[in-house]
């Protein structure tokens, strides 16, 4: 969708006034949100990984095995979602499922050996995430992106409906 233009705005130019943007913002967030992702998954398939896979390999990594109703809070995904997710990291051997020892009803998921032998290329995947997304960017521009988009995340979660 092309930003709006008012009558002022000279016939196929792709610039104008800020004021004349409708989304503007919200366009390039979305485009740069998109091909971020794209350019993750890429680089996670090298390693045998569907985006938001290595997210949950981390948080079992850094928590401990944890019930899967908790991690669909505390990830903010749908619970098929989850349940997806996991049983493909299962078939991996990355992860596994037991039954909770007090209430035999809960899924309790840990992290395997071979999903924590993969941290460290998870890890190297994100790194070069980072250099192919801030390519040609100095240190100035780095720190300031980050900054922003702090605030851009601050602004976006505590905003009320």
């Amino acid at each position: 969708m092309e930003p709006t233009r008012t009558a002022t705005s000279a016939p196929g130019s792709d610039v104008c006034d800020d004021e004349q943007r409708v989304g503007e913002i919200g366009h390039a967030l979305f485009r740069v949100a998109r091909a971020h992702r794209a350019a993750a998954g890429r680089l996670l398939r090298e390693i045998g990984l569907y985006p938001g896979q290595e997210v949950m390999l981390g948080r079992l990594a850094d928590h401990g095995p944890t019930r899967q109703s908790r991690l669909v809070l505390e990830l903010g995904i749908d619970p098929s979602t989850v349940t997806k997710m996991l049983q493909r990291l299962e078939r991996q051997d990355l992860v596994e499922r037991r039954a909770d020892a007090v209430d035999r009803r809960v899924s309790v998921v840990a992290i395997t050996s071979k999903g924590r032998e993969l941290l460290d290329s998870i890890e190297e995947s994100w790194r070069r995430l980072d250099e192919i997304t801030c390519a040609g960017f100095t240190e100035a521009d780095r720190s300031a992106l980050s900054s922003l988009l702090v605030r851009l995340e601050h602004n976006l979660s505590t905003c009320q409906e």
